[in-house]
């Protein structure tokens, strides 16, 4: 099969038309051009007809949908981001009696710069949330960085033996990944998968402690019993420091409250729905890209894995997180309470 050649530049053929008025042989424009005779003869049969050096239009290919088919589609994809283009097709076919590829949606969603794109994946947040989350912001801002080298930023997570939670795919305009309709609501956890609790600072970070039971508020208080103050000695902030944590029931239950209440002088009362006030949600998405790298295949090397990369999270991975904490307040203000990239 014959490639198909690249089309002479305007200069190259303004060089032909030039020596052809001067006078010069086909051939001899050739030669010296270094061009076939029949594309010398194309190009000055060309400029007699047309009295331009520039190329015929090409008529194209015929569009196979019309303007308001294109725009339907446009409008339905708005309408519900997470409709793939084979249904899309699909809806095409059924009301026009139209075949369409994928690929032809894809194309006409494209022209309307809507991209498929996987979905992030957010908590949701109601209105109560988001006015709670504005309002923390905007007492918080005003926080040093020496207020936030105080404080310990505790969670919970979750690691997958195999793989990840998968990804859905939605349609979207560039800068429109944090609208709520574009977003997968998350739960906390769930699957198979290693459970772990474990807290950083500014200066470090402290014990990671794997879950093995159900954590309710017995197991958690235990956790802190033996984990919290000795983490804090670890980082060098024992007795001087804000304790953070998120608004899961049994963070908030009646005993574990009272516990905290003996134990814990000092705490940062986080607004529900709020992982990006918490970088230790950062931590962790560091240590999973890390984890993923490695070859796992029982909860027992997932374990020492966790336990080794964990060991190797620097002071200055650490520092740098909790040094986005007004940036991430300022993100929340900008939002007005709703989602950000953090």
């Amino acid at each position: 099969m014959s490639t198909k050649k690249s089309e002479l530049s305007l200069c190259v053929r303004n060089e032909i038309i030039s020596l052809y008025k001067s006078g010069e042989s086909y051939r001899k424009i050739g030669n010296s051009l270094n061009l076939s005779f029949s594309t010398v003869r194309n190009v000055i049969k060309n400029f007699k007809e047309t009295g331009s050096v520039e190329n015929k239009p090409r008529p194209g290919r015929p569009q196979v949908l019309t303007t308001r088919e294109r725009r339907d589609i446009v409008k339905e994809a708005i309408k519900n981001p997470f409709v793939s283009a084979k249904n899309l097709a699909i809806d095409i076919a059924t009301y026009s009696g139209k075949e369409v590829s994928t690929q032809t949606v894809r194309n006409v969603l494209h022209s309307a710069e809507i991209y498929g794109r996987a979905a992030r994946k957010k908590p949701f947040i109601n209105e109560k949330n988001r006015e709670e989350r504005f309002g923390f912001a905007k007492i918080y801002i005003n926080k040093t960085m020496e207020f936030w080298k105080t404080v310990i930023f505790a969670d919970e997570s979750k690691f997958n033996l195999f793989g990840s939670d998968g990804k859905r795919f939605v349609w979207r305009k560039p800068n429109t990944e944090l609208n709520q309709k574009n977003i997968i609501p998350t739960e906390k956890h769930g699957g198979g998968h290693v459970m772990v609790w474990g807290c950083m600072s500014y200066h470090g970070v402290g014990n990671l402690v794997f879950i093995d039971d159900n954590m309710n508020a017995d197991v958690y208080i235990d956790v802190l019993r033996n984990n919290l103050l000795t983490s804090a000695t670890k980082m060098g902030i024992d007795g001087k420091f804000f304790f953070q944590q998120d608004n899961d029931p049994k963070y908030t239950a009646r005993k574990t409250r009272a516990w905290l209440l003996y134990n814990v002088r000092k705490q940062l009362p986080t607004p529900p729905q709020s992982p990006d006030i918490n970088p230790i949600e950062n931590l962790w998405h560091i240590i999973d890209l890390k984890i993923r790298k490695q070859k796992i295949k029982n909860k027992n090397d997932l374990k020492a894995t966790l336990l080794e990369e964990w060991s190797n999270i620097s002071s200055e991975i650490t520092q740098k997180l909790v040094e986005s904490m007004p940036n991430r307040l300022q993100a929340i203000i900008k939002a007005k309470g709703m989602h950000t990239k953090y």
